[in-house]
Formats: structure tokens, sequence, C-alpha cells
């Protein structure tokens, strides 16, 4: 039978829905109301000619060397000091803040309306019950993330659980997929790996070839496969918890030239610059050195990428600076939720690509998936082309030439990840600011369109 939230839920979204209103309309208002109409245009120009600025400014800094960029560095940074300033001296600061804190107010109060009333909200992935390994194999970088392994005692913990581990020697590198194979040929039921992302898509790649179930282990400096899963970033050892009480997802896993990618695949600027012996020495003196000659195409392959997008058409990209293919797209909407995959079993991948040509374009970047400089598209299958014989590939931050053209595929539904059956989860997604919904809810008198809950009979 269906249950449904009380009316304390009602009025509690009602409310939110008004608070929200009030303080966007409040937010308009006050200014026009203590400084004008004109005073207002002038004060929200000033204030769109410095972000536009102070972005042109970015992008120069990027694109140039020597006193041309220290000159830009300057600006990008009394640009924003100079609008202050100008407000300070005008007695308007305060009312920026004020402005600024109700606008924060209204998305908050508004968002929170409209997540509560289900529309905008995704289906979980599909967990499957399985009984639990008997025979599970893990590969344990005692480096990675710092030290993690050692210092959450993982390595323990996992052979108290009847687990194998085997400790990679860092000065001795290892081929991990060869490892693998070997533990599943010895029987094993399980592979896994406490390690940095790109050695989990290498062993990722062996358990969905022998169709064994992967554990992922978050002890990785930034683990965003495991973030992606809804793992326990904090503790990696109750990753392990699977082991015991576990369910299976599912995922897809993809492919750029054979090689596979559990997050993504990168091509231009960024995977031009991991290639750099002195990049993981000086990270950010090496992309300072090597940015200006690869945004400005004097350096590095001319790339065209040909999307089979699953809205219709192919699409090509031509001479993007940066393209990033993920397994599954990132949120985009949602800036709290920038860099995350709501879900990892909708079978196409994300395609990001960004061309950028002057300091104007750069500007034209904060309108969005609105600027003509980005494009933002899913696809089965994407194919990056280059006016040379090789590609300079980042997957999953590892650094591979490929021969051009680089395949780009996804396999639906390909591995089978067990996670612990009690975890953090994905943060649901948060929906747009949508005014006509807003006002219907605020306006609503009796229940309104809260999700309602589900529950089996008896």
């Amino acid at each position: 039978m269906a249950v449904e939230f009380g009316e304390g839920a009602h009025a509690a979204q009602r409310w939110s829905a008004r608070v929200s209103l009030a303080a966007s309309g409040a937010a308009v208002l006050l200014p026009l109301g203590y400084a004008g109409a004109a005073a207002s245009l002038l004060l929200i120009g000033a204030i769109l000619a410095g972000t536009a600025l102070t972005a042109a400014a970015v992008w120069w800094v990027l694109t140039r060397r020597g006193a041309a960029r220290v000159g830009a560095m300057v600006l990008a940074v009394a640009t924003p000091l100079t609008v202050i300033a100008v407000f300070e001296a005008a007695n308007l600061l305060w009312l920026v803040l004020v402005c600024a804190a109700l606008w924060a107010v209204a998305v908050w109060t508004g968002r929170t309306a409209l997540s509560s009333t289900g529309a905008t909200r995704t289906t979980a992935m599909r967990e499957h019950e399985t009984p639990s390994p008997r025979r599970p194999f893990l590969i344990m970088n005692p480096r990675s993330g710092g030290g993690k392994v050692g210092r959450f005692g993982l390595r323990e913990k996992a052979e108290r659980l009847g687990a194998q581990v085997v400790l990679l020697d860092p000065d001795h590198p290892q081929d991990v997929a060869a490892l693998a194979r070997r533990a599943a040929d010895d029987g094993a039921d399980l592979l896994g790996v406490a390690g940095g992302d790109g050695t989990q898509a290498l062993v990722a790649a062996v358990a969905a070839e022998r169709g064994l179930p992967f554990l992922v282990i978050s002890s990785g400096t930034r683990n965003h496969f495991a973030m992606d899963l809804g793992l326990d970033r904090e503790t990696p050892s109750a990753c392990l918890d699977a082991l015991t009480d576990g369910v299976e997802l599912h995922v897809d896993l993809g492919f750029a030239g054979g090689h596979p990618f559990v997050n993504n695949a990168s091509f231009g600027a960024y995977a031009a610059v991991v290639q750099s012996p002195a990049y993981r020495d000086d990270k950010v003196r090496t992309t300072l050195d090597l940015l200006p000659e690869l945004l400005t195409h004097e350096r590095g392959p001319l790339l065209t990428a040909t999307a089979a997008d699953t809205g219709g058409a192919p699409v090509t990209v031509t001479g993007p600076q940066a393209l990033l293919v993920s397994n599954n797209p990132y949120r985009t909407e949602d800036p709290a939720g920038l860099g995350r995959r709501e879900r990892l079993d909708a079978g196409v991948l994300g395609v990001l690509g960004v061309r950028v040509d002057s300091a104007a374009e750069a500007a034209g970047l904060l309108r969005g998936r609105q600027s003509a400089g980005l494009t933002v598209l899913t696809a089965h299958q994407v194919t990056v082309d280059a006016d040379r014989a090789e590609i300079e590939v980042g997957v999953d931050g590892e650094a591979l030439v490929l021969p051009a053209p680089v395949q780009c595929r996804i396999e639906p539904g390909a591995l089978r990840v067990r996670v612990p059956r009690n975890r953090p989860g994905v943060p649901p997604v948060q929906p747009p600011l949508d005014r006509r919904r807003l006002r219907k809810l605020a306006a609503a008198v009796g229940r309104t369109a809260v999700a309602r809950r589900e529950r089996p009979a008896g």
C-alpha cells in the first residue's frame, strides 16, 4: 500500500518554496529600492565585466610567458579587488553581500522544495544479491594514497576475512593484470585492488574478462571510482565489509584503443602534460611551462573527435584543446556535484570538449553549456583522430601514447562490482531551479506533489 508523507512534510515543502521566491524577489528589489534602477544596472554591469575580465586574465596567464604572464596574474588578482574597492567607496559593498546571501538562501530553499517532489530523483543502481566469495584475491599498493594500506591495516583485515593479499613493491613494478589473471587461473572467485584508479582499471578489465566480481578499496589519493560507487572514502577498511556482507552492482567499463578505464580517457592539453617526466615531481611548474604552446596549438596534435551522439546524428568536435571521454557522463548542472557521476550503468560515454582560441572565448565559458566553446554530450562510441600518427592519452591518469585514430567505446554492465551493503552512497542530484514549479508549490493550500513511498502490502 502507499504511505504518504505527513502534513508537516508538505508544509515544509510549501514554506521552502515561499522562502525561495521571497529571497530571490528581495535580492532583485533591494538594490532597486536602495540605489535605483540606473545604479542597479551599473552594479550588475560592473560585476559581469569584472568577472569576464578576470576570466580573460586567467586565459592570458595560461597562454603567455615572462612579463606578459606576470602582468596577467596581476590583472587576474587586481580586477576583483578593484571591483570590491569601487563598491566599498560607493557604500554598496554591503548591498552586494546581502544580495549574494539572499540568492544563496533562494537557491538552497528552492532546491529543498523541488527535491522533495521527487520529480528530479534518479533511480539508484540496482543491487544484486550474491553469495560471499570463498577465495578472494586482493592486490594492494602500500604507497597509494600516502600509505593508506598500512595506516588503516588493510592487509591484516583482509587476511582475517580469508583473502589472499599481494603487496606490490613500488621499487620493482609488476604487471597487475598478469597477477590478476594468474590468481583467476588458480581459482580466485573475486579480484580486488587497494590502489589508484589506473590500477583499478587494469584489474577490473581482467575481472570483467573472467566474469568475476571486483572489489574496490578506496586507498587511492582521489578515489573517483570509489566515490561514484558510493563507497566510504574516509575509511578504506570499510570497503572490505563487502567480503562478508555485500551486494553486487553491474557497472559499465570504458575502453580507449583497447585500454580499459573506470573513470575517463583524456586527450589534448592534460594528456600531453602528464607525459612529461617532470610532471610527477613538479606538477604546477611543468603545467605552466607546457600550456602556452598546447593551448595555442603551437605544440601537440590537432584533434578531431566524432561522437555517435545518443541524441541523434554524429557530432564532430574540431580542434579542442581538451577532450574528456568518460565512463558515463559527469554532472554539469549541479555545481556542488561537478566531477561526480550519478550512475555508472547507463551504458553511455560522456563527452566533454573545450575549444578556446581567445580571451573573449575564455570569458564566454562562464555561460556554461550555452558557451560556443564547450561541447557536452553522450555517445556510445567516440573516435578521436589527429594530424599525426600517434595521440597522447591520459587513461585514468596513466600516460599513454596510442596510434591514431583512437576508438573509445563502452561495455554496458561488463563489470560486477562487489560493495558493502551499508555504505554512504552517492549524493542525490540537485534539481535546477524552476520558478514556475516553485510558484505552484508556494501557492498550494493542501498537500503538494511530495513523492509517495510505496510499501508492500502486509
